[in-house]
């Protein structure tokens, strides 16, 4: 009898045929496909400056945030014109700006970017992360 109830959760999440999560826990699309994901990396700047260099406004059309550059199939969050973002690092082109950014109405100097880092890392948190099309903010804004 001991073994019957030992199965029991087995056997109901077997029977809710809910798919295994998709890899690095990325958002899936309407068609179930797992999206790609690149979280972003604060520090590169070196161990003196800022984790994340830049505080800048987004344009006033506002912008969406992708998980990852190039990736536009699913955007991770829609940020509003004049939101401060701060400016983590860029792809090699400047065409795509890791990002990080508070719930709406936080306070950006909450998300722990304005201090130095001992070493170049991926953001933990506390705030949310992405990534944005170039030209989408107003830099030093």
């Amino acid at each position: 009898m001991k073994q019957l109830f030992a199965l029991a959760p087995i056997a109901l999440l077997a029977a809710c045929g809910s798919a295994a999560p998709p890899p690095d826990n990325a958002a899936l699309n309407d068609g179930g496909e797992a999206i790609a994901t690149r979280a972003v990396n604060v520090g590169s700047e070196g161990r003196t400056l800022p984790a994340c260099p830049s505080v800048s406004r987004v344009v006033a059309a506002g912008t969406n945030v992708y998980w990852a550059p190039e990736e536009t199939r699913v955007p991770k969050a829609k940020l509003a014109g004049g939101e401060r973002v701060a400016l983590c690092e860029a792809t090699p082109d400047d065409r795509w700006f890791g990002v990080v950014f508070p719930a709406r109405d936080g306070d950006i100097d909450l998300c722990g970017v304005s201090r130095p880092v001992q070493a170049a890392r991926e953001y933990q948190g506390p705030c949310r992360w992405g990534w944005i099309k170039g030209g989408t903010v107003t830099l030093g804004g």
